[in-house]
């Protein structure tokens, strides 16, 4: 392996451990009934969603530097692998 990979994988696994580590941060925090307020302030909260998107961000140009093509959203196994696209010029409705 490579000094570069090796690297790639050592930050890999930090943004890794990051990310679990605020999400389980936020978790904790978050009030279990929505009446209630959030011990967090709005801007700790804003501060939160932007290391979340840096984290991100990074994963994406390692990914993109690694060639490999990445998905911002999760797949189910039971997930459709292709889309079923209607053209709405098909839909004929009925008038009464």
């Amino acid at each position: 392996m490579s000094q570069a990979s090796n690297q790639f994988t050592v930050e890999k696994r930090i943004l890794l451990a990051m990310r679990k580590t605020l999400s389980n941060i936020v978790k904790d925090v978050t009030p279990a009934h929505r009446d209630l307020q959030s011990p967090l302030k709005d801007s700790t909260i804003e501060d939160i969603k932007m290391c979340f998107g840096l984290i991100s961000a990074r994963e994406r140009e390692i990914a993109q530097e690694a060639g490999v093509d990445i998905k911002d959203r999760p797949h189910f196994v039971d997930e459709p692998r292709k889309s079923n696209v209607v053209s709405i010029d098909t839909i004929i409705t009925k008038k009464s």
